[in-house]
């Protein structure tokens, strides 16, 4: 199933946000969104309908929500009313599925995009010397720059600003301050209930559901701030710098290894990947964050960029004006365009 945070109003207010469940028109075949309150309401009187009251409502109360929402859409469907409580996907405002995140942490699980990155920064910086091929022949001499050992140890990551979070079709604001503003072909998992000193198993089975991430970078800030060895900052950490969406797809029925992962700039393909590729499951992931630390349901994390998946390892930075568009199987299109600050 496909749930969806719904904006009605034009100015964005997050007190008209509602949640939807994403269905197809029978008629024209089009993707409608089901106002899954109003159709509960209508259709189960007598059914306590709070827990689709907005996204955390339904992730909070997972055991109850989903069930309830299959069958809300098997007896649309049977009665013939799924356009009654439907409407136009193209008519709606979607924002993040959830716009504040209890927290985000990004992960680096896919090995080919790590090697690349390192050479392309290795690049970076040997150009901003006076003898770039020096520079480079210095790096590999002092092993700098490349994959290191706990990479392979331990399943590393960094916690995001969940503040910046934007959904689809919004726009991206370029920061002023770089000149090579990168997209990151991702997905990602939302926790569906608290997990401490879980295993793998028990952690991959608390998952939620799925959802596209695109982690906006600012590589030539990236470049400067990665050499002081304490993470990202600023090169991360900007205004709708952290994109999910179009929705979040729930795990059952669902395989997050099996997928393939596209990008395109202004509708040309420039990279594509599969989720097989994935050094580690979530479910390890999770296991490790949670050791003596609870993670609460809502939380957010991504897999980090599938192998070619950035401008960085392509050769290709966002200007002004450009429209990307993420797919991942089975989840969606997450689309933005990017404007000036």
């Amino acid at each position: 199933m496909k749930f969806v945070t719904v904006n009605a109003e034009a100015n964005g207010d997050p007190s008209s946000d509602w949640v939807g469940l994403l269905s197809n028109d029978p008629m024209s075949g089009s993707e409608i969104v089901i106002n899954i309150k109003k159709a509960v309401n209508a259709v189960f009187p007598h059914q306590d309908s709070c827990c689709f009251d907005d996204m955390m409502a339904i992730i909070n109360r997972c055991e109850l929500s989903v069930p309830l929402a299959q069958k809300l859409l098997i007896s649309l469907e049977k009665d013939d009313l799924i356009s009654d409580y439907g409407t136009d996907k193209s008519r709606l405002s979607i924002r993040a599925p959830l716009p504040t995140p209890p927290q985000i942490r990004d992960c680096l699980l896919f090995e080919e995009h790590l090697s690349n990155a390192y050479a392309g920064l290795r690049n970076t910086l040997a150009a901003m010397e006076k003898d770039p091929e020096a520079a480079l022949g210095r790096f590999e001499k002092q092993g700098l720059y490349k994959i290191p050992d706990v990479w392979y140890e331990l399943p590393l990551y960094y916690k995001a600003n969940r503040f910046s979070v934007i959904g689809h079709q919004q726009p991206i604001i370029k920061p002023h301050y770089t000149e090579k503003l990168d997209f990151e072909l991702e997905f990602g998992c939302f926790l569906g209930r608290t997990l401490k000193n879980a295993s793998p198993d028990e952690a991959e089975d608390a998952i939620f559901g799925y959802s596209i991430f695109n982690d906006m970078s600012a590589r030539d800030i990236q470049s400067r701030e990665m050499q002081g060895q304490l993470g990202p900052t600023k090169s991360k950490d900007f205004d709708t710098g952290n994109v999910i969406g179009p929705c979040i797809v729930t795990s059952d029925g669902f395989d997050p290894y099996n997928c393939t992962m596209i990008a395109r700039i202004n509708g040309s393909e420039v990279c594509r990947g599969h989720t097989s590729s994935m050094s580690r499951k979530f479910g390890e992931v999770l296991s490790y964050m949670s050791r003596d630390e609870t993670l609460l349901p809502g939380e957010f994390v991504g897999s980090g960029t599938v192998g070619g998946g950035c401008g960085l390892e392509i050769g290709r930075y966002l200007e002004i004006g450009d429209t990307i568009e993420l797919e991942v199987e089975g989840i969606g299109v997450l689309s933005n365009t990017i404007v000036s600050s």
